[in-house]
C-alpha cells in the first residue's frame, strides 16, 4: 500500500487489513486476474479498490470498470472509490439504471478514470458510444455469483466483447456458485482463486433465532419491535406486494419506516437508505435487491419477515448485521412450518439458532430470559407520565367532579325539607279528626 493510502487507512482507525485485503493486494497490483471469496462485511470493496487505484494514471481516460448488481451497491461502491481516488487526484463516475441518463452522460464528459455501474446501463452507454472503452484495462465484477447468471451474464459478456483484448479481471463474492467455475471458459482466462471464508473472523457476535407468529400477527410483532429502545432493522420480504401492504400500514400508524423496492425511482430509494443510515428510520423494508453488499454501520438487527427460500439468500441477507466485529440479531418470523425451514437453513450453514423473546425492552433468547427479572412499571410513574402528556384532559375531569359533588349536596336537603312538610300535614289531619 502506498504511503498516502496507508496514512488515510490509519486515520480512519483501521488497525489492520482483513484477510481478503492482504491476500489479493499484490496479485491485483501485479496485474493478475483474481476470484476473491470472503464473508459479508469483510472489506471486499477496499480489497480490489486500493491496489487497482494505485495502477491508474490520472488523465488517461477510463481505465477501470466496476460492475455491481444494484443501484444501491453501485452508489455505495462509488462513494468508497471517490474517498480514496481523491487522494490521488482521480475522478470516479457512477452509471446506474433508474437514474437520469442525461446527467450521467454529462458526468462522463468530465473524463473520469473509474466507472462504477450496473450492467444494463453500462451496456447502453457503451453501445451508444457515450462510454469510451479503449483505455479500460481492468474489469471488476462485484457480487459475481449473482451477476454471472441469466440476462446480466449476457450483458457482461457483451460489454467484455467491446473492451481491449488484454484485460485484468476481478470477481468478488461472499458465496460461491456454479457460475464461478465457468469463468475460465467464458472469459478465456486463468484466474487465481483466493478463498478466505473459512479463516476470516471479522464478523461480530450475531445471534440467530425465530419468533413464532402467524401471518396475520407478523405486522403486530414488527410494530412492537420497532418501538424498542435503540432498535433498528432491515426487514426482508420475498414479495413486493407484501412489502407494499406492510409499508402502507406502518405509515398509517406513524411508524418510522422506509422501503426499497425494484419499481421505485432511484432518488426515492437513495433517500430511504440515507435516512435509515442516519437513524431517521427505525425500519427499512426491502426485497432481495438490498441483500447484496450494502454496508450499514452498526445495524442492530435483520428481520426476515418472510423466510428466504435458499440458504445462499439467507447468508447475504443476514450479512447486513454483525459487520466488522459489531454484534447483532437475526430475527426470523413464521409459523411452525416456516421455523422448520429456518432450522434447516441454520444446520446447513452451521449456525446456532434459538427461540427469541422480547423482555425489558430488549430482544434476547428464551434461555437468557429465564435469568432476567421482568421490570415492572410502577403506578406512580404511569400517573406522572399521563399527567405530563395530558394536562388539559385531567383539568377537565377535575372540574367535572366538583360540579357533581355540588349536585349531591343539594339533593338530600330538598328531600329532607319535603319530608318535614309531609309530617306536619299528617299531624294536622289527625288533630282535626
Amino acid at each position: 500500500m502506498n504511503e498516502i493510502f496507508e496514512q488515510h487507512f490509519n486515520e480512519k482507525g483501521f488497525k489492520a487489513r482483513t484477510l481478503i485485503q492482504k491476500q489479493t493486494f499484490d496479485l491485483l497490483l501485479d496485474g493478475q486476474s483474481v476470484i476473491g471469496l470472503s464473508p459479508t462485511g469483510s472489506g471486499k470493496t477496499l480489497a480490489f479498490a486500493l491496489p487497482l487505484l494505485e495502477k491508474i494514471i490520472p488523465g488517461d481516460g477510463i481505465q477501470l470498470l466496476v460492475l455491481s448488481p444494484s443501484q444501491e451497491l453501485a452508489v455505495q461502491t462509488t462513494d468508497v472509490f471517490r474517498e480514496w481516488a481523491s487522494l490521488l487526484k482521480l475522478k470516479v463516475s457512477s452509471v446506474t439504471g433508474g437514474a437520469n441518463l442525461q446527467r450521467q452522460i454529462e458526468r462522463l464528459k468530465k473524463k473520469p478514470e473509474i466507472i462504477v455501474g450496473t450492467p444494463g446501463r453500462v451496456l447502453t452507454l457503451v453501445n451508444e458510444g457515450r462510454l469510451k472503452t479503449s483505455e479500460i484495462n481492468t474489469l471488476v465484477v462485484d457480487e459475481a455469483d449473482e451477476l454471472l447468471v441469466g440476462e446480466t451474464l449476457g450483458d457482461i459478456r457483451q460489454i467484455e466483447d467491446q473492451l481491449p483484448g488484454s484485460l485484468q479481471y476481478g470477481f468478488f463474492s461472499a458465496t460461491s456458485a456454479d457460475s464461478l467455475f465457468q469463468i475460465s471458459n467464458w472469459f478465456g482466462i486463468d484466474p487465481v482463486t483466493v478463498d478466505v471464508r473459512a479463516d476470516d473472523h471479522t464478523q461480530g457476535m450475531v445471534k440467530h433465532g425465530w419468533m413464532v407468529t402467524s401471518d396475520a400477527s407478523k405486522l403486530k410483532l414488527l410494530r412492537k419491535l420497532s418501538h424498542l429502545k435503540h432498535f433498528q432493522a432491515l426487514v426482508f420480504f420475498n414479495h413486493v406486494s407484501t412489502l407494499e401492504k406492510v409499508a402502507a400500514t406502518l405509515k398509517h400508524e406513524g411508524v418510522h419506516a422506509g422501503k426499497i423496492a425494484g419499481h421505485q425511482v432511484q432518488t426515492d430509494r437513495a433517500t430511504a437508505l440515507r435516512d435509515f443510515r442516519k437513524g431517521k428510520l427505525d425500519l427499512l423494508l426491502v426485497t432481495e435487491v438490498a441483500a447484496r453488499g450494502l454496508d450499514i454501520q452498526k445495524l442492530p438487527a435483520v428481520i426476515n419477515y418472510d423466510v428466504p427460500e435458499k440458504a445462499i439468500n439467507y447468508t447475504h441477507r443476514v450479512g447486513r448485521t454483525g459487520r466488522m466485529g459489531e454484534s447483532g440479531f437475526v430475527i426470523n418470523f413464521g409459523n411452525d412450518h416456516d421455523i422448520r425451514d429456518v432450522k434447516k437453513i441454520g444446520r446447513s450453514l452451521n449456525l446456532e439458532m434459538n427461540s427469541l423473546v422480547i423482555m425489558n425492552d430488549e430482544v434476547m433468547t428464551s434461555e437468557e430470559a429465564k435469568d432476567v427479572q421482568p421490570i415492572k412499571k410502577t403506578a406512580v410513574k404511569n400517573d406522572n407520565d399521563r399527567q405530563s402528556t395530558r394536562p388539559k384532559a385531567r383539568a377537565k375531569i377535575k372540574k367535572t367532579n366538583v360540579q357533581k359533588d355540588s349536585d349531591i349536596r343539594e339533593t338530600p336537603l330538598k328531600k329532607k325539607k319535603h319530608s318535614k312538610k309531609h309530617s306536619k300535614r299528617k299531624g294536622m289531619r289527625q288533630k282535626k279528626s
